[in-house]
């Protein structure tokens, strides 16, 4: 197999492509009916989605009332059902449809299954409502295990099916027909039984707010079982005599929705997306509370019979994605919220900070600040903490503190924002301490010499934060980190006696682009006022760097970029690294996001300094990441200071636990097969 289409195709990402239809269909009419649905088939085949849901009763139509005791009508459904068979053996594509089934003289409203021709088993509805049973008995009166349908014997009938392939074993699903709504969904036992998709084939007439009510109900379930949920609802020529259709089509995973269809259309219609299953595995294996209701109710789900089919994947050609993945995903999804998003993380840390000076009676704060975005926004923090607390900002002792590669551009930036705030500033040149420092360690930047290596730069971060510690004890004041997730990510901090080390961190669970975010929420919100915003300006728009190395004339300034990567595709890494994601995948999905532009990819509170990085560019800086993240960071996280998680942590605490000394090779090896180009 070309190594190329094995990368750019989403199937061997663990992601399969599942698809809802909605057909029109005619009230009685099975012939015209299947050929509706063998059109859909068609259309999923093209959109190469490997499963298709359709309605409740989709082939005869839901609202036949006394009708489906009608042999008539029972004879065409199995006729029709037959030919639809005959018609799709060559589709490389699983159909679930609704139809009515005799089983021992019993009428059964039911979901079936079916595969290229071949009938993998039949689902009949548990509940019904009291309408339907004038017409169908329950599935709890079912007393055959296995039928014969369209001259298939053997097949398996039963509510509790979990259907599995056998070439991807994620790929399961359990199929519930009618509302699933109750107290304790069926499809929940489905989840527990080990089913990622769950599917509703249903007929719920339409209301006012019965839209918006099943977003909601869907949503949380699917987000309770770690699953996803495809819905269809019955739509357009369904009988209007007493109720009206919507046709609601709804895609969601894990909480979130991926596609939706138009309500109320007059023509059939298909909508896919694209399911992650390896997100939801890796949430359910993180979810004791999970894996404990499954055992509780392990009794149960020994009902469950597992169907294990071969599938056909379309493995052989490239397959992009068809969802859009966020380039920033620490920021918030939907921008209408973003601004309560904010105020929530921004209390979150002022909260923090507020607790750990009234637990520790201590009322000043010592911090430095250099003019670059965390320093900035750990500045923001401490003021915001003064006012709650009711204590002048002068509280806050500011000190900048400049060294051999500070520049003048940061000098400015910082006495900007320090003279905005309110708080008491003082700068001190750390510059000759240092220098002493370098002599009494034999370094040749103390003779002369212009190296400009790691001592050289760590002796500076190491005299900041001592003179911060010192100037700490002889004000009673706390020493406030910070540092933030992203550079402890990489471990881009001096360990120790560095800018690893303060009494309290207020950004340590924050990622540098959400942070940079932030500040730019802050500024378009004037919070602080006019002056704070005129600041906060101006630090947007500088580039990131430690400023340790001199930066001599016509030559650009350091950037961290340069070493540790761009941090919105590092950010990008270690949200999807943190799901357990095999590197490939990242890469995958850095390369959805970031190799193109598309409309709406981006956030209007961050700079996007570039449109595109090329797979070249991803795979080598998702090298940098996993040697720096897996290989020689850990130890520092595992000395991590405290600080109050917004949500996202790599404290060994509370957040992410790994030992110091592991080997990387696993990473590396799957590094290796992914293509530059």
């Amino acid at each position: 197999m070309n190594n190329h289409h094995h990368f750019f195709n989403l199937y061997h990402h663990s992601f399969v492509r599942a698809a809802i239809a909605i057909p029109s269909v005619k009230v009685a009419d099975p012939q015209f009916n299947s050929q509706e649905i063998l059109n859909l088939l068609e259309q999923g085949v093209e959109d190469q989605s490997i499963l298709v849901v359709f309605p409740e009763l989709s082939l005869s139509g839901y609202s036949c009332g006394d009708l489906f005791q009608q042999q008539a009508l029972l004879t065409e459904c199995e006729q029709a059902f037959y030919r639809l068979l005959s018609q799709s053996q060559n589709l490389p594509i699983i159909g679930v449809i609704g139809m009515p089934l005799l089983i021992a003289g019993s009428l059964f409203n039911c979901a079936v299954v079916f595969y290229q021709g071949k009938v993998l088993g039949v689902v009949p509805k548990l509940s019904l409502e009291n309408h339907e049973k004038r017409q169908f008995a329950s599935a709890y009166c079912t007393v055959k295990k296995y039928i014969s349908i369209a001259d298939q014997d053997n097949i398996s009938v039963n509510p509790y099916l979990l259907f599995k392939s056998k070439e991807q074993p994620l790929f399961s699903f359990h199929i519930t027909v009618g509302e699933d709504f109750s107290p304790l969904p069926s499809s929940s036992y489905g989840a527990l039984a080990g089913a990622h998709i769950l599917i509703n084939l249903t007929a719920s007439s339409a209301g006012v707010d019965k839209i918006d009510n099943r977003h909601q109900l869907i949503g949380s379930q699917s987000q309770r079982c770690f699953a996803a949920y495809l819905y269809a609802n019955a739509g357009f020529g369904e009988s209007t005599t007493d109720f009206a259709w919507d046709g609601q089509g709804i895609i969601y995973e894990n909480g979130a929705c991926l596609a939706q269809n138009q309500p109320f259309s007059y023509q059939s219609q298909l909508i896919s997306s694209d399911i992650d299953l390896d997100c939801l595995q890796q949430s359910r294996i993180r979810s004791q509370g999970f894996i404990e209701t499954g055992y509780q109710h392990q009794e149960f789900l020994t009902n469950f019979e597992i169907i294990s089919c071969s599938i056909s994947f379309p493995l052989q050609e490239k397959l992009s994605l068809k969802r859009i993945y966020s380039r920033f995903p620490y920021l918030p999804k939907n921008l209408e919220k973003l601004d309560k998003c904010y105020q929530k993380i921004y209390a979150m840390q002022v909260q923090g900070l507020v607790k750990r000076l009234q637990t520790t009676g201590i009322i000043k704060i010592v911090l430095g600040v250099s003019g670059g975005l965390d320093s900035t926004l750990a500045l923001i923090i401490c003021m915001g903490a003064m006012d709650v607390l009711k204590l002048p900002r002068a509280h806050i002792l500011a000190y900048i503190m400049p060294g051999f590669g500070t520049s003048e551009n940061a000098l400015i930036r910082a006495r900007q924002l320090t003279m905005a705030s309110g708080c008491q500033t003082c700068e001190m040149d750390i510059s000759p301490s240092a220098m002493q420092m370098l002599k009494d360690i034999g370094h040749p930047y103390a003779e002369g010499n212009f190296v400009y290596d790691l001592t050289f730069e760590n002796v500076q971060a190491g005299e900041r934060t001592s003179h911060l510690f010192r100037l700490a004890n002889f004000h009673q004041a706390l020493v406030i980190g910070t540092g933030d997730l992203s550079e402890m990510a990489l471990g881009w901090c001096t360990y120790g006696v560095g800018d690893h080390m303060a009494h309290y961190h207020v950004n340590s669970s924050l990622p540098k682009t959400l942070i940079q975010s932030m500040i730019s929420w802050i500024e378009e919100s004037q919070k602080f006022g006019e002056n704070m915003s005129t600041a906060l300006k101006a630090i947007q728009v500088s580039e990131i760097s430690p400023e340790l190395i001199p930066a001599h004339e016509n030559q650009p300034i350091q950037r961290s970029e340069d070493t540790v990567g761009p941090y919105p595709l590092q950010d990008f890494h270690l949200y999807y690294i943190g799901f357990g994601y095999a590197p490939s995948k990242v890469a995958f999905l850095a390369w959805s996001a970031w190799h193109d532009f598309r409309q709406g990819n981006w956030s209007n509170h961050i700079e996007d300094r570039r449109y595109q990085y090329t797979l070249k560019e991803i795979k080598h800086w998702l090298g940098v990441f996993l040697k720096r993240f897996f290989h020689s960071s850990q130890f520092k996280r595992s000395a991590m200071v405290d600080g109050a998680s917004v949500g996202y942590t790599l404290s060994p605490r509370v957040g992410y636990q790994a030992p110091s000394d592991s080997e990387i090779t696993a990473w590396l090896n799957q590094l290796d097969n992914i293509p530059e180009k």
